[in-house]
């Protein structure tokens, strides 16, 4: 299919403005310019359903080994092994499935009664006060501390390390692109704790790489090295604890504008786990991937050239009404195949079953707590990053 016409539709991943609401432009790129292309940024975009899902299942056109994320692909820096979002076969396999060893669905479902103790302790001392925020005292709090938990770093040490990964991912303004301080991407952050489990060992994921073995891409069976470790665990820190701050700040936002759907999940807890999938659709935390085209493909009767940034945009495709029915409505009844979130195919999310079930638990202990809630606008703020999106502070009267 080619579209022909001219379109005025713009999409900026940078713009503020745009960021706060995309839907409405990404509407517009589905129904106009399903092949979007950005000349200020040189990148095309997909936005349907359609063609979001196959492309992030192809690996071969649409590589992450120069990078998952705009500005890294652009930058052409040198990424560490290890980082298996920005890797592709054969080298992703390997460092994937070592990792998968260590962070199995089961592992996780394990965790459920810790997470409630996280999330208690946040939310007790808050009961009598008639006021919560769903980012600052819960999805700020709880997630690191599940994976400070797992990774065996000491709680006292977990905020202040959470909130140099925030500030590190934070654009402060539309034209700041340039959010890897030194000390993030290598993971040295991390360095005295894999020191210190090197010679104390114990029951974590920490120690699980420390002593696992395994073949890499050359044959050699051996363990990790000290770099290959601060890696894996700067990876697991950011992931576990960005998106699932994201995605319980909005439960929060979605439920204050749906009442009526709120009191039925106050009223029926068993639809807690399909609703957490609908917000996980309808408001993705992780919105836009990217991906470097290895070869040439044509779309829309349009070339897109090997060496091109294409960028897969799978928060739009949650919502196309092509694949979803009334996709722009917020539905916690709705039965959904597969949104993609997680994304899908050789990088579906490895913590996808921990958000989930911090999500679900975090839902749930809220609304023991309070069935009601409105949120102070004139306090709420979206936390602006190149990769995610939500909210730096909800604050919402409970009652």
């Amino acid at each position: 299919m080619t579209l022909t016409g001219d379109s005025d539709v713009y999409y900026d991943p940078f713009d503020f403005e745009i960021d706060n609401d995309p839907y409405p432009v990404w509407r517009r790129m589905r129904d106009e310019k399903p092949l979007y292309y950005n000349e200020r940024y040189d990148f095309f975009a997909l936005s349907r359903y359609e063609d979001v899902s196959p492309a992030l299942t192809d690996w071969q056109t649409y590589r992450s080994g120069k990078g998952s994320v705009l500005e890294i692909i652009k930058a052409n820096i040198e990424i560490p092994p290890g980082v298996i979002l920005f890797e592709d076969p054969p080298r992703h396999d390997i460092h994937r499935s070592l990792l998968a060893r260590v962070f199995t669905p089961k592992k996780m479902m394990a965790l459920e009664p810790k997470v409630r103790e996280f999330t208690t302790r946040c939310l007790d001392p808050l009961v009598e006060g008639g006021e919560f925020d769903f980012v600052r005292h819960l999805g700020a709090q709880m997630p690191m501390r599940t994976i400070g938990f797992l990774l065996g770093i000491p709680e006292s040490d977990q905020e202040a390390i959470r909130d140099r990964l925030d500030e590190s991912m934070k654009l402060e303004d539309s034209k700041d692109r340039d959010i890897y301080e030194d000390g993030l991407l290598d993971g040295s952050i991390f360095a005295d704790y894999i020191d210190w489990r090197t010679k104390h060992p114990s029951d974590d994921l920490m120690t699980e790489l420390l002593t696992a073995e395994f073949q890499d891409e050359t044959g050699t069976v051996r363990r990790l090295t000290h770099e290959e470790i601060l890696t894996y665990v700067m990876l697991l820190a950011g992931a576990g604890n960005e998106t699932t701050t994201r995605l319980i700040g909005w439960t929060g936002k979605l439920l204050a504008e749906h009442p009526d759907q709120r009191r039925q999940l106050a009223a029926d807890r068993s639809l807690i786990p399909n609703a957490i999938e609908e917000i996980l659709r309808y408001e993705a935390p992780s919105p836009i991937q990217a991906r470097y085209v290895a070869r040439d493909v044509e779309l829309y009767g349009q070339m897109v050239p090997e060496g091109s940034v294409m960028t897969l945009l799978n928060a739009s495709a949650n919502r196309d009404d092509r694949h979803f029915a009334s996709g722009e409505t917020f539905d916690i009844r709705r039965k959904i195949d597969r949104h993609l979130t997680f994304g899908y195919g050789i990088h579906f999310c490895l913590g996808a079953a921990l958000a989930r079930l911090e999500g679900r638990v975090a839902l749930d202990e809220v609304l023991k707590r309070w069935t009601d809630w409105e949120i102070d606008w004139a306090n709420a703020k979206m936390a602006h990053t190149s990769t995610t999106r939500g909210w730096e502070r909800l604050p919402t009267r409970v009652s």
